[in-house]
């Protein structure tokens, strides 16, 4: 049996830079090509630890979200049946990110904290180093300001961890169709 693989774009909000001292505090996902198949939750914070600046960027608040999000293993099982029911038993999930080394690294320790094992197994797809790769460009030419400008999305990056998710996953169907069209 042929399995197909299934592009899901992923992006994480988090207190910090790394997962196990930091905390995962929003994640969205949409399947490429099909952004209104969507998911997004925002979690309890599973530590007290936190980089100001990150939580800046974000626009979340600890002590809120400890009242309002979702507790990790619920959040983690939650996402993890949206993956299973999206890709179905004959299509594998493939997390697609733009930094997906920081984006997967959550979710993997996420998934293998409370849940026992990652859907999307010990890889990940990196939009720019795919980008890098398939227009023989320079790292320096993958800032995602640089795809903007050549690939000319309709949508744009807003640190909401759902529509970056869905602005990510645009850049790259556009970085397949183009690809497809040079042959």
């Amino acid at each position: 049996m042929n399995t197909q693989e299934l592009f899901i774009s992923v992006d994480i909000e988090a207190s910090g830079p790394i997962p196990g001292e930091y905390s995962m505090l929003s994640l969205g996902a949409c399947v490429v090509g099909r952004p209104e198949q969507s998911f997004y939750m925002e979690l309890k914070p599973d530590s007290p630890k936190h980089d100001p600046e990150a939580l800046g960027v974000t626009g979340f608040h600890l002590d809120e979200l400890s009242r309002t999000g979702l507790e990790p293993v619920d959040a983690m099982k939650k996402f993890s049946a949206w993956v299973a029911d999206v890709g179905g038993s004959e299509k594998k999930p493939v997390l697609v990110g733009l930094n997906a080394p920081f984006d997967w690294s959550f979710v993997n320790y996420y998934f293998h904290k409370y849940v026992g094992e990652n859907p999307f197994g010990f890889t990940a797809l990196d939009i720019k180093a795919y980008y890098m790769g398939a227009f023989n460009l320079e790292w320096r030419q993958t800032k995602s300001s640089h795809m903007v400008e050549n690939l000319q999305p309709r949508s744009a990056s807003t640190h909401n961890a759902l529509e970056d998710a869905q602005h990510q996953a645009e850049l790259f169907a556009l970085m397949l169709k183009r690809r497809e069209e040079q042959g």
